[in-house]
């Protein structure tokens, strides 16, 4: 089940193995991970696009990024990530994440960041793409 939000576009999907690594001393997924796992699903939807995320050219820089905690993931499961594209601006787009372990309906996570193209030689934002503009609209 989908949270409904008429200004997202769902965009990607992820399927992340929870390691046991993620795990801290509390039992379960570290707080941190979750923001790695939203990570993951963005740079894997930027690259399906052909988008190169590296630090050279035109770039997506991350400006913020936020994340609630509502369950408590834990070994094993596989982290089912949904990526939704918000509002588009001149050079940036809101990103919302749904984190649900595959198979189970509980939201178990949800998040935000916000996304912002940047010429990295001079730090300063830059227009996104035209294409990838087409992609989140």
């Amino acid at each position: 089940m989908e949270t409904k939000h008429p200004k997202r576009k769902l965009v990607h999907t992820s399927l992340i193995p929870i390691r046991w690594g993620d795990m801290d001393a509390y039992g379960h997924v570290n707080n941190t991970i979750y923001f790695r796992y939203m990570e993951q699903a963005r740079c894997e939807w930027l690259e399906a696009l052909g988008y190169k995320v590296a630090p050279e050219g035109h770039a997506p820089v991350i400006i913020n990024a936020a994340c609630t905690f509502m369950v408590p993931m834990t070994y094993p499961g596989t982290v089912e990530l949904k990526l939704f594209a918000g509002h588009v601006g001149r050079s940036s787009v809101e990103t919302h994440y749904e984190l649900r372990i595959v198979g189970e309906d509980t939201l178990y996570s949800e998040g935000a960041s916000k996304i912002v193209w940047t010429d990295t030689a001079t730090g300063k934002s830059v227009p996104i793409p035209d294409d990838l503009r087409a992609v989140v609209s």
